[in-house]
């Protein structure tokens, strides 16, 4: 797709870049080494208004031309924040707590240019995690590996992680970590990409 405006992520997450290169976009990617805890210690609004307050410090931290995409996504769990687990027994534990329950990830993207917001969104998307077993959960763990830390569900919804569910209700990019269709709107209303 042609871009009328260079682009840049700043995210270091591999799905949401491989969820705009599928959607046929040029783009640079750079980190923006915001200390996310921090953030989160002084939030006092809702998940909606973190994962958007998130991801606009991730976009305004990255010095570079055109349009920044920052985007960021927040998992509750009947009124629990979870974060990405530390290791494979605090992944383990958390989807021991999402078994039989439907949680929320709600993702926040914003557009920055000039240092300024010129655009942003929130999107929920609900899981119903099945009751699954523990020799289900050990096997899913051993199996997925490392790449269960990546996530703050602990599960790609690409690969393996399918398996954990009995319905989803929302947007399948959102529960990628990017509500792509969204940002490809905005992208085309700020002169970023041809309508």
């Amino acid at each position: 797709m042609q871009l009328t405006k260079k682009l840049t992520l700043a995210s270091k997450s591999q799905i949401r870049a491989q969820v705009l290169a599928g959607a046929g976009l040029a783009f640079d990617v750079a980190p923006s080494g915001v200390d996310e805890d921090a953030l989160k210690a002084i939030h006092s609004g809702d998940a909606a208004g973190l994962a958007v307050g998130l991801a606009q410090a991730k976009a305004k931290a990255v010095a570079a031309d055109g349009l920044i995409i920052g985007a960021d996504q927040i998992l509750q769990c009947e009124g629990v924040l979870y974060d990405k687990p530390r290791d494979r027994a605090e992944a383990r534990a958390n989807l021991q707590k999402f078994r039989g329950r439907t949680h929320y990830l709600i993702g926040g993207v914003v557009l920055v240019e000039d240092g300024q917001t010129v655009w942003s969104h929130h999107q929920k998307v609900s899981l119903a995690v099945r009751d699954f077993s523990d020799s289900f959960l050990d096997a899913y763990i051993e199996e997925a590996g490392d790449k269960i830390l990546a996530s703050v569900g602990c599960y790609q919804l690409e690969g393996l992680g399918s398996h954990l569910f009995d319905s989803i209700d929302g947007d399948y990019f959102s529960t990628l970590g990017l509500p792509l269709l969204p940002l490809l709107q905005a992208l085309r209303e700020h002169g970023g990409l041809v309508a």
